[in-house]
């Protein structure tokens, strides 16, 4: 298991907890708006931050000061060791929530009927018409709406989140959104944040209106929809 980062505490990584995050390197995507292009662009990766042996160490001596642990990437479910990373993590009592963008819908259903995850956030890149565009070119769109199914038909508590940005987003892809996930338990919108090292370049961002105007078109299907960010 290769750990690339460790955010040591956030307050809002996971809802409600006090957390560390743990990023993952490596990811089957290449969306042009990611912002963490040292851990997507195999170019760009740098050796381990930890060991697995340190990252579980480190939490030994959080336990009682942090509540849970957020399991990021790149994309974390490539790794097929990632059960045995967060069944270590859940015997030292923490709650673990994951960040996927929904590409390996077997890993997600083992990790959820195992118990080994609490929380899901699971990343909607676009409309379906515009998933495969927004995504670098990569054609996931049936295995996005199968872990898109196995959120929304289980038991595990979950978020949908979209990262809007031009020029990939407008009225009617939400809108499609909207429709596609309909009776979502929770959906956000996220503004993009240009970090200054991007996958892709010439994106640009929706002002605080326009990211508005988004969230109302989506409320149509999915009423709890809110903005996080502003």
């Amino acid at each position: 298991m290769r750990i690339g980062a460790i955010q040591k505490t956030t307050l809002l990584d996971y809802p409600g907890k006090l957390a560390c995050t743990v990023f993952l390197p490596g990811c089957n995507l290449r969306c042009p708006f990611c912002h963490n292009a040292g851990l997507v662009l195999p170019e760009q990766i740098q050796p381990p931050a930890l060991s697995q042996e340190e990252l579980l160490a480190f939490l030994k001596k959080r336990v009682g000061k942090l509540d849970g642990v957020c399991i990021s990437g790149g994309e974390p479910t490539l790794y097929p060791d990632l059960p045995e990373l967060i069944m270590a993590i859940s015997q030292l009592g923490y709650s673990v929530k994951l960040d996927t963008n929904g590409t390996n819908p077997m890993m997600l259903k083992v990790l959820i009927e195992s118990g080994l995850v609490d929380y899901v956030a699971m990343d909607i890149k676009n409309s379906p018409a515009r998933y495969q565009q927004t995504c670098g070119g990569m054609d996931v769109l049936n295995l996005v709406k199968e872990s898109v199914d196995i959120l929304m038909s289980g038991n595990v508590e979950y978020e949908f989140r979209t990262t809007v940005c031009k020029p990939f987003h407008n009225e009617e892809a939400m809108q499609h959104i909207g429709q596609w996930l309909h009776g979502a338990k929770q959906y956000f919108l996220q503004p993009f944040v240009d970090s200054g090292n991007l996958v892709g370049c010439g994106i640009l961002p929706f002002t605080e209106s326009e990211i508005l105007t988004l969230q109302q078109v989506v409320c149509r299907n999915i009423p709890n929809t809110r903005i996080r960010g502003i």
